[in-house]
Parts: structure tokens; sequence; C-alpha cells
């Protein structure tokens, strides 16, 4: 793998501003170079390609990208992509060389085949820090979201990878909202396999610490698939779909959505019988919601969260153990009058 992401998760509310949640595991996995299968690199293909493509041919393969041939073009951008694959430092010297530009042309090629490879080409070039900010200014991030929308399967999928690794540079976040992803991304989610599930978490952990994403997000009806997902503990995307959860819960319309999705005794199920990890990430969610109003805590505590709840403060870890104290003193409060006042400021 070229790169691990460890996103850290904090709960920041009125009285639990000591309670946060360190992800080092896998929940979210690598969205890696040139993952298509296309290229595998035992294969003796792979071998011949990667003894034909050097860094000093750069320029000339270049050149043929704005060839009149369409095939011509597909070596070339086929030969950059593998290029940009093997080995980091390709990856700055293809960018300086000029590629950039040409090949987000291609993302927008109506052969397939074209497409494919210029998506992928720019992922691998997203893969070096040096080379996001290029991509964006080159004007990437619309190409890619019209191949997320249009494109083939890998396409979509390492179009979304891509836009995760501009969405790592904090001022690219707002662009890629406000040029259509999340929606798009919602709908990976939902409807593609299970790397384009991956995918498109991975993706909109991302973009939803921008709170106007987090509302795009909410309104493509995210809460469904991601309630869905939880609720399914063999499904593999169970830890992926809280997290996400936990990003999007402080808005009051995910809230809302949340509750409106059945979401409030799944995440009592999984602090019955979840992992550690899925057990506090569950009172995280848990305790957002429950700040935010009394009726929503009535719905908790009728669910039965209080046992599993105590027991979780005798067996949890030191973090599990105040994120579930800390709700079993919500849990507790009378049960009466208005709704509480919330945190839901943007993060």
């Amino acid at each position: 793998m070229e790169s691990q992401i460890h996103p850290t998760f904090t709960y920041i509310g009125r009285n639990f501003s000591n309670i946060s949640l360190t992800e080092d595991s896998t929940a979210f996995s690598d969205c890696n170079s040139d993952r298509s299968g296309e290229f595998p690199t035992t294969s003796v293909h792979s071998k011949r390609l990667l003894l034909a493509c050097t860094t000093e041919k750069s320029d000339d393969l270049i050149e043929q990208l704005v060839s009149d041939s369409i095939e011509v073009q597909k070596q070339a951008a086929m030969e950059l992509r593998l290029l940009a694959k093997n080995k980091p430092e390709n990856r700055v010297k293809i960018a300086r060389a000029g590629a950039i530009r040409p090949l987000i042309s291609l993302i927008s090629s109506s052969d397939h085949e074209l497409q494919e490879h210029g998506v992928t080409a720019i992922l691998n070039l997203s893969l070096c820090d040096e080379n996001k900010e290029a991509l964006a200014s080159a004007g990437a991030i619309r190409p890619l979201v019209k191949a997320l929308k249009v494109g083939t399967t890998t396409a979509k999928e390492n179009a979304a990878c891509a836009l995760l690794r501009l969405s790592q540079l904090e001022e690219n976040k707002s662009a890629i909202g406000r040029s259509g992803a999340i929606p798009l991304l919602v709908d990976l989610l939902e409807t593609g396999n299970f790397r384009g599930k991956k995918d498109a978490s991975t993706a909109l952990y991302s973009l939803c610490s921008l709170k106007e994403n987090k509302i795009r997000a909410v309104e493509a009806g995210i809460m469904k698939p991601l309630v869905e997902f939880m609720a399914d503990f063999e499904s593999s995307m169970l830890d992926k779909s809280a997290f996400v959860m936990s990003v999007l819960v402080s808005l009051p319309e995910a809230k809302a959505a949340l509750v409106e999705e059945g979401g409030i005794p799944v995440l009592v199920e999984i602090i019955e019988v979840g992992s550690q990890l899925q057990k506090e990430i569950a009172a995280v969610i848990l305790l957002q919601l429950c700040d935010a109003s009394v009726v929503y805590r009535n719905m908790v505590a009728r669910e039965g969260a209080i046992p599993p709840l105590v027991a979780l403060t005798q067996n949890g870890t030191e973090r599990a153990k105040q994120k579930a104290e800390a709700l079993i003193e919500l849990l507790r409060r009378p049960r009466s009058g208005n709704a509480a006042s919330s945190s839901d400021s943007s993060d």
C-alpha cells in the first residue's frame, strides 16, 4: 500500500469535550494506485510495458496524448498511467513534464477505455501531495465528477479515489461539493460493488468534514444506506458507515433522517453485540443524538439502551466507558420538557 488513512474522530459537545475516538485500524482502506487489475505486476505484458516505459519518454508520450489516433492516445495514456503507478518519483516528473492537462482532457472522452486510462492516470498522479494543487488548478475536479456520473465501473471507482485525494487539500472540498460530487458518491455508496462502496464511503468521510457537504449528503439520502449497512453485520461496511455517520450527525437534519430511517434500534444493537470499536462509535453517535433532544433520549431509553451501556462501562475500553457513562447520565435525566439546546455547529 502506498499510504494509509488514519482518520481521527472527535465529538465535541456541551458536556463531552473530553470524549474522543481515534481509529488507527483499517476502517477505511486505501484508495490505491491503479487498482483495476488490468496490469498485474507478475504478468509478462506488464513486465514488457515497464521495460518500455521510462520517464525519459514522457515528453513523447505527452505529445501522443493529443494525437488524432485514439489508439495512439490509449497507448500513451496507458504507459503514463503505469509509470505513475509503479514509482512515486515518476508522479512528480510526469506532472512537471506537462502531462496533467492532456490527461484531464481524456477523462471527457467518449471512448470508455481512453476515459478509464485518463481517470486512473490522474488518480495515480494525485497520490503525490505535490500534484494535488496542480491537478485542481488545471481543472481536474469537474471531469472527474463527470466520470463519476457516466464512466465505467472502474472509472467511477477511480474517480471517487482521485476526488478523495484532491479533497485532502481543505480548499478543494467546497469546489468538489459544488461540482455535484456528493449525490453521485452517495449513489455509488448505495449501488456500487464492494470496492465502489468502500471508495465512496472514504471520499464522503473526507468531504463531509465541511458542513455544506454534510447538508448535501443528507439531502441526497445518505442516511438510508448508512443505516442499512450498519444493520448488516456481514456487510463489511459497518465500521465505514458508522464513521461517516459520526461526522454527519452533528446536523439537525442528519439526526432527524437517522431517526426516520430506523437508526436508533440499529445503534442500540451495535452497543449490545458489536466489537469494542463499533460499540464506541455507536455510543458517540447516540451521545450527539441524545444531547440534542429529550424526545430522542426517550426513544433511545425505550429501545433498551441502558443495560448494554452499563455493561460497556464495566467491560469496555477507557474511552468506551467514558462514552457509555456520559450517555447513561443523559438517559437518566427527567424525560419531559422541551428539547435541550444542541451543539449542532459545524465542525
